[in-house]
């Protein structure tokens, strides 16, 4: 089965404290390993939980607030330094490609590979990027300047048929994937097998939400939709509303009641204030709504694992 497998690297808000680090994930999905904002400290952390950052092939960044991004400068460096020429694609706000080609000519430096831009467009549902394993979409939030956040889907997988079957009924190996991908089976005597009694098990394609920064906005609710897991901000905890409301952040209160009205099945809170020197209580107040809530804790991995 191909991994679906997510990696907390930073987990603070604008913050950092000496235990958390801004904002920044890893998804590996059937070993494309994508990376989900890229706050300071991102670099270290891929070696602190040896991740190869040489495969990372598309990086998102969901907006230009700096704990989202001021790590990309020197994970580019890096990648550099260490000879990288793979192409990077990097799906960010257009004013991005502006801020690294300033860096990089001011340092006199000429990358070794080669930076494929893709700008948001700030479009609900838009379909930013697709190859045989997984499509990715994305999603207007609601913050105080142009933020998107990302919808990670799964391609369909061709469902299970089991030894026993292919043995009873004759399958020839030539005709295997045509029975995976739906067709019936005809054998020596003309019978015709219906495919539902051939294959044992259909496979439901995961999803991964990621909502970055964001005030408590219910129009986000069909894009994410049914996801396996939803990964919502959670700056404050009840009773900062206000001051929520106006940096355009969310309480944990929030998010559990947008996981709860999208019919998720599992949340994880994350984006903390440096003011909580503890997460249990977010944690708690997250689950009095929504009871399938996790933390997000930096070095974590969360896999993802197809429904039943």
């Amino acid at each position: 089965m191909q991994n679906f497998e997510l990696t907390i690297l930073g987990c603070s808000s604008a913050t950092p404290t000496s235990k958390r680090n801004p904002t920044a994930q890893l998804l590996n999905i059937a070993e494309r390993f994508f990376l989900i904002d890229c706050g300071e400290a991102t670099q270290i952390q891929l070696r602190r939980f040896k991740i190869k950052f040489q495969r990372i092939d598309n990086i998102f960044i969901s907006h230009l607030h700096g704990d989202h991004y001021l790590g990309l400068m020197g994970l580019l460096s890096s990648m550099h330094l260490l000879g990288r020429t793979d192409v990077v694609h990097l799906f960010c706000p257009a004013e991005l490609q502006e801020i690294i080609e300033i860096h990089f000519k001011y340092s006199f430096t000429n990358l070794n590979f080669k930076i494929i831009y893709h700008h948001h467009k700030y479009i609900n549902n838009d379909l930013i990027f697709e190859d045989d394993k997984v499509e990715i979409r994305a999603i207007v939030l609601n913050h105080r300047i142009p933020c998107c956040g990302f919808v990670f889907i799964e391609k369909p997988l061709l469902p299970n048929i089991s030894k026993e079957s292919i043995a009873f009924y004759g399958i020839p190996f030539e005709q295997i994937l045509s029975v995976k991908n739906g067709a019936d089976f005809i054998n020596s005597s003309g019978e015709i097998i219906p495919n539902e009694k051939l294959i044992t098990h259909r496979f439901i394609p995961r999803k991964y939400a990621y909502c970055s920064d964001t005030c408590y906005d219910e129009r986000i609710i069909e894009y994410i939709k049914h996801a396996d897991l939803l990964y919502h901000e959670a700056t404050f905890m009840a009773g900062m509303e206000a001051r929520a409301k106006e940096t355009f952040h969310s309480t944990a209160l929030q998010a559990a009641t947008i996981a709860e009205k999208a019919e998720v099945k599992k949340l994880m809170i994350g984006h903390y204030s440096a003011r909580y020197k503890e997460l249990q209580p977010l944690l708690d107040e997250a689950q009095s709504v929504f009871k399938n809530t996790i933390l997000a804790i930096e070095g974590e991995k969360t896999i993802i694992k197809h429904q039943e």
